[in-house]
């Protein structure tokens, strides 16, 4: 074995020990740091499931009042693992029913981040493609690296990105989706900006700072109208207009009667500032 080859394998194993998913506490909010900078953070079937049993957790945590979901390396995430999903080709059924669980799986994990009760905030550092790029479009707010670029590139490999055009497709006008769907073409963090990808774009190495900020606003906020108000802005996108307002209407109700709803206004009138409990 040569020096070089003995070396990739020395570091390949140092990697598989790491922990897929690094989880800090700061506060009131959870970062979660995707690990694999070796593979491009891409979205291993371990790695959905790292993601997947991480959201469960941080669900039912009433202390976490929101979410910063960043990447160690020079990409954010390429998406899906490309060599473990074309290894089961030589399955009798050349791939099929593993690459349905993969595809279940990762589309699971995406509607986790939309039903958690807590805001997600995407710190993108760097280039997300593919599921990458799906994975930022499915979180509720980004911050973007100035320097960092987006694709639903899965195109360019004979692979319409068919799963991420759902995120993709809520978060963008149809032409500025079809457009990265059909052509593969990276976007600047700016235009990914201008079309509504992004929320923010900042100086390189200051997106966390910035989503941390973000997130430590939210934390300032009543948790149990958090709660109610993000499942109730899903919902509604998917009705019609009345039926959006009926919804809403009901929420609105539901939130009025919330200790916090009370003690907010109460405090409000009385010009001080309300004590949250989150109910």
């Amino acid at each position: 074995m040569s020096p070089q080859t003995a070396k990739a394998v020395a570091t390949a194993d140092i990697a598989a020990r790491e922990p897929l998913l690094l989880r800090e506490d700061i506060s009131s909010t959870v970062v979660l740091t995707l690990n694999r900078p070796d593979v491009r953070n891409t979205l291993s079937e371990a790695m959905l499931a790292a993601l997947s049993d991480t959201w469960s957790s941080i669900a039912r945590d009433d202390r976490v009042r929101a979410v910063v979901l960043t990447a160690k390396g020079p990409v954010f995430s390429a998406g899906h693992d490309l060599k473990e999903l074309n290894r089961r080709r030589s399955d009798p059924d050349g791939g099929r029913a593993y690459f349905k669980k993969v595809m279940t799986a990762c589309s699971a994990m995406m509607q986790q981040i939309v039903r958690l009760p807590q805001p997600v905030i995407a710190a993108v550092q760097a280039t997300a493609t593919a599921a990458g790029c799906q994975l930022v479009a499915s979180c509720d707010l980004a911050v973007s690296s100035r320097t960092a670029r987006f694709a639903t590139s899965g195109i360019d490999v004979g692979l319409f990105c068919s799963t991420p055009m759902v995120a993709l497709s809520r978060n963008v006008s149809r032409k500025h989706a079809m457009e990265m769907l059909v052509t593969g073409e990276m976007i600047s963090a700016d235009h990914a900006q201008r079309i509504g990808l992004v929320n923010r774009v900042v100086h390189p190495g200051k997106e966390r700072e910035e989503a941390l900020r973000l997130a430590a606003i939210i934390g300032g906020k009543s948790s149990v109208a958090i709660k109610l108000g993000k499942a109730a802005f899903y919902r509604q996108l998917e009705l019609p207009l009345a039926q959006a307002y009926e919804l809403t209407s009901d929420v609105m109700v539901e939130n009025m009667l919330t200790h916090d709803a009370e003690e907010g206004i109460n405090a409000f009138i009385e010009k001080r500032k309300p004590k949250w409990e989150g109910r």
